[in-house]
């Protein structure tokens, strides 16, 4: 199992509108291609940061979700409707996790 660790700051006045579209648009979307969501946050003192967490069953299997996810027509047209007025990410990051091998234990969702 590995995870993925993603952050994004929304571009200035522009964070209505990010969380908007990962509420409205994106989530639904990643649902449609397996793009599981473990969690979603935003700093405490940042409101305009989110970082949530996905998981996948190796590399592969997240790399091919995220090209199908890319490459929908769906995605597509949200992101360019949505950036219509302007860009909405001024940061974006991505990090893959893995747990290393004195941490074995599971999460109840790995589990089931």
């Amino acid at each position: 199992m590995i995870y993925e660790l993603r952050g994004y700051v929304a571009a200035p006045g522009r964070s209505e509108a990010l969380h908007r579209r990962f509420a409205e648009s994106t989530l639904p979307l990643f649902e449609k291609h397996g793009l599981e969501v473990v969690g979603f946050w935003t700093e405490r003192e940042h409101a305009d940061r989110i970082v949530y967490l996905l998981r996948f069953p190796d590399d592969g299997t997240r790399r091919q979700r995220w090209a199908a996810f890319q490459e929908d027509p769906d995605w597509t047209r949200v992101r360019a409707a949505s950036e219509a007025d302007g860009a909405i990410v001024a940061e974006m990051s991505s990090r893959t996790l893995t747990r290393p091998g004195y941490w074995p234990h599971e999460t109840a969702r790995e589990a089931a």
